[in-house]
C-alpha cells in the first residue's frame, strides 16, 4: 500500500512541476534531498550503533538484572502472566530500558527480540498476546528522559538549545504512555 502511496505521490509532484514549469527545480531538490538523507542515516547510524553497544555492555555485565529488579513492581503488574526471571521479561526491560534511555533506533531491535521471546510462549501463534500488546503500547508511547536521537536531529540542523523541546517531549509522552497502557488493561478485560 506505501508503494502506491509514494508512487502516488512521485507522478504528481512530476506533473504539478511540469504544469507550473518547476521541472529543473524539482529535480534538484530530489538530488539534494537525497545526499541530506544519506548524511542523516548514517549520523543516525552511528548513535544507534553506539547506544547497541552500550546495551549489550549493560547485559553482559548484568546491569539489566540489577534494572529489573528495580522496575519489576510495575512491570509485574503490566505483565502479570510473566515470570520475572523469564527471557521474555529480560527482553521486555532491555527494550524499556533503551528507551528511557532515548536509544529509540536501538530500542527497536530489542523490542523485537522481546516479542519472539514472547512469541515463544504463546500458545496460538496467529494471535497476539496481552504481553505483546503492552509491549508494542510501551515501545510505541515510550518515555523517553533523554530523547538522544531528537537531540542529536535539532543539534544536526543548527538549533541554538537543541534540548529545550524535552520538557514539553515528557508531558506528551507521559500522556501517550497513560492513554496507551489504559487502553491495553480495559480491553484486555474485555476480550
Amino acid at each position: 500500500m506505501m508503494n502506491y502511496i509514494w508512487g502516488g505521490m512521485i507522478i504528481i509532484s512530476l506533473i504539478v512541476s511540469v504544469f507550473t514549469g518547476q521541472v529543473e527545480q524539482t529535480a534538484a531538490a530530489a538530488v539534494s534531498g537525497a545526499g541530506e538523507a544519506v548524511n542523516l542515516t548514517v549520523s543516525l547510524l552511528g548513535i544507534m550503533c553506539l547506544w547497541t553497544g552500550i546495551s549489550k555492555i549493560g547485559e553482559q555485565a548484568g546491569l539489566i538484572k540489577i534494572i529489573a529488579k528495580a522496575m519489576g513492581p510495575a512491570l509485574r503488574r503490566l505483565f502479570p502472566r510473566l515470570k520475572p526471571d523469564s527471557e521474555a521479561f529480560g527482553g521486555i526491560v532491555m527494550n524499556i530500558v533503551a528507551n528511557l534511555l532515548g536509544m529509540g533506533n536501538a530500542a527497536t531491535p530489542l523490542g523485537i527480540n522481546a516479542v519472539r521471546k514472547l512469541n515463544e510462549l504463546n500458545r496460538d501463534k496467529r494471535k497476539a498476546t496481552n504481553e505483546m500488546c503492552m509491549l508494542v503500547v510501551l515501545n510505541t508511547a515510550s518515555l523517553q528522559l533523554i530523547p538522544t536521537t531528537l537531540i542529536s536531529l535539532r543539534q544536526s540542523y543548527g538549533a541554538q538549545s537543541p534540548g529545550e523541546v524535552i520538557p514539553a517531549i515528557w508531558i506528551c509522552e507521559i500522556c501517550a504512555l497513560a492513554v496507551g497502557i489504559a487502553a491495553v488493561k480495559l480491553l484486555e478485560k474485555r476480550f
